[in-house]
Formats: structure tokens, C-alpha cells, sequence
């Protein structure tokens, strides 16, 4: 069994649901074997894994549909059920989704070590997913933060880089604190926007329910009921990813994400990334997950890349 809370953010619940709840009664009729609860903005859905996606796939088409026209109607709800084109007969690919992000873009885990990373979240409260760019580490575990976050499980989400620039290169910036690190924050921010309407995000943002900040703000911090992704972290010292590690209160998942061989402290030797997780790896409730080459999601070129810096890397070893 499982279950969901669908937020209907920006949308007039009213107008989603219909006069009498009747547009919402007729979506639900397509699912008899759901329990659907509304309550407000709130979809409360309860079922099996494949009927609840599916539902739930079915309301973010109908936000799009609702967010093009003033109005919806019934012929709108049918039209979600309306076999596909005769050319287009490959069936519907509601698996491994994570969230439904903005504009109903569907956000899903795309390769083995994506899944596997999904998977983990569920067994364990620490994971530590290492490997090159381009495999969507980071971005895997934000959508975790974010389905956890509209579902309850956590109270607020804390993402941290370690900001290794924060002494010369970033004294020179212009602003203040917050805008001289919100560049180097900038990835976190653009996988945030991908999931959350703008305008909702900048209010969690201004209430802290969603926290970005460089990793020495983490000191002193006790974090409960919350969603936590350290990024970068092969720039972190050894003690630096100690005094992030028992930051972890009750009810919280902790996420590392990193790769070892982008360490840009002055002396590579200084990274505590891999050190910590042997240190971590025979503990119970911590997960490992190691991603390659096969898991890059970006341009193909990517890959290409990565294989030949690994070949350098190894060469210069060898020598």
C-alpha cells in the first residue's frame, strides 16, 4: 500500500475540483481501486505503487491543462484517458518516477544507480553516492528531498556545499554574505526551480522550510525532521565531513554526494571524502552507492570526456 499527498500549488482548488467536486469525482472514478481523500490543496492518495503514479501523472496533465485555459471542463478529464496515437504505441512509462516537477515535468530515475539510489532512501538514513558529473547525484537526491518534503516526511530541506573559496577569490565579489555564495550555490538552486514553482519556492525559502548555505553554518546545528544533501563533499576535510555527519537528529535522511576525482582544495590529499566513507561503510543504516561512466545523463560528450581524463589519470599513476 502505498500513499501520496498531491499539492495543488497556485492552482484554486475550487476550480480544479470542479462545481460540486464534480470534475474531481469523475478523475477518480477512472481509479476505483484508489482511496482519494481532498482536503483543500491537498490530494491524499492511497493504493498500490502503479495506480498511484498513474493518478497522479493524470492530475499534473490536468494542471497544465488548467494553467493554458480559464476554465476546465469534462471533456478535459476524459481527454487524460483518450487512447494514444495510432503512431505512438508504446505504452506509458509511469516508472521510477521521484516527483513531479514544474510545468508537470515528470523527474525519474533513469539509470541503475538512480534507482538503486531511490531504492536505498527507503532502508537506509545515510547515503553517500559517489562518481563523476553528469550522473545526477545531486539531482536525484533533491527530487528525494523535494517528493519528501510535499509528502510529509520531513519538516524542511538543508542542501550545503563546502565553500573552499570563502577566503581571497570570494572577499572580492560584491554583496554581502549571501550574494557573494549564491553563485557557488547555484546548481542547488537550478535542480530546486526545476521541481518547485518559483513563487512557492521563494516563500519556503523566506519561511526556512528550504535552506541552502555553505557547510560551515552546519556547525552547532542539530537537524530533526529534515531532508540533508552535503554536495561536493570531496571538498571537505575529514573533520569537516565528521561535523556534518553528527549534525543528523531523529527522523532525518542525510545524503553525500561527490567525486573524488574533481577535489579543489589546495592540496588534494586534504579531501576526507573517501576516508569517511570507509570509515562509514561497515555501519548499519548507511548505503554506498558508487556511479561510473554508464550512469552520465548529460551530452553524450560527457562521457567521452570522463573516459579520457580517466585514461590520463591512470597513465600518469602508472608512470
Amino acid at each position: 500500500m502505498t500513499e501520496r499527498i498531491i499539492i495543488l500549488d497556485e492552482i484554486n482548488p475550487v476550480e480544479f475540483y470542479g462545481v460540486n467536486n464534480k470534475l474531481f469525482e469523475l478523475l477518480c472514478g477512472f481509479f476505483p481501486k484508489l482511496k482519494v481523500t481532498a482536503r483543500g490543496s491537498e490530494i491524499l492518495v492511497r493504493g498500490s505503487a502503479a495506480d498511484t503514479s498513474v493518478f497522479e501523472e493524470k492530475v499534473q496533465r490536468l494542471i497544465q491543462i488548467k494553467q493554458k485555459k480559464m476554465h476546465l471542463n469534462e471533456a478535459d478529464v476524459a481527454s487524460l484517458f483518450e487512447k494514444r496515437e495510432e503512431n505512438d504505441s508504446a505504452p506509458a512509462d509511469f516508472s521510477n518516477i521521484i516527483v513531479y516537477g514544474t510545468e508537470g515535468k515528470i523527474i525519474r530515475a533513469r539509470t541503475q544507480n538512480q534507482i538503486k539510489l531511490v531504492e536505498d532512501y527507503d532502508k537506509n538514513d545515510l547515503i553517500f553516492a559517489l562518481g563523476p558529473a553528469g550522473t545526477g547525484k545531486t539531482y536525484t537526491a533533491i527530487a528525494l528531498a523535494v517528493r519528501a518534503l510535499k509528502n510529509r516526511e520531513v519538516r524542511r530541506l538543508v542542501l550545503t556545499r563546502p565553500a573552499v573559496e570563502a577566503g581571497e577569490r570570494l572577499g572580492f565579489l560584491p554583496g554581502d554574505m549571501k550574494e557573494k555564495l549564491d553563485p557557488y550555490l547555484q546548481p542547488l538552486y537550478d535542480a530546486l526551480r526545476d521541481m518547485i514553482p518559483a513563487k512557492k519556492l521563494e516563500v519556503l525559502m523566506e519561511e526556512g522550510v528550504i535552506q541552502i548555505a555553505p557547510l560551515a553554518y552546519m556547525r552547532g546545528r542539530t537537524l530533526e525532521s529534515a531532508f540533508v544533501i552535503l554536495d561536493e563533499a570531496q571538498n571537505t576535510t575529514i573533520g569537516q565531513l565528521k561535523m556534518f555527519l553528527t549534525r543528523m537528529g531523529y527522523h532525518s535522511k542525510f545524503v553525500v554526494t561527490g567525486d573524488a576525482t574533481q577535489v579543489d582544495l589546495p592540496r588534494k590529499s586534504d579531501s576526507g571524502l573517501i576516508k569517511g566513507v570507509e570509515l562509514c561503510r561497515k555501519i548499519k543504516g548507511v548505503s554506498i552507492i558508487t556511479f561510473d561512466k554508464g550512469d552520465i545523463v548529460r551530452h553524450p560528450l560527457v562521457t567521452k570526456i570522463v573516459e579520457a581524463f580517466e585514461k590520463s589519470e591512470a597513465k600518469e599513476r602508472q608512470d
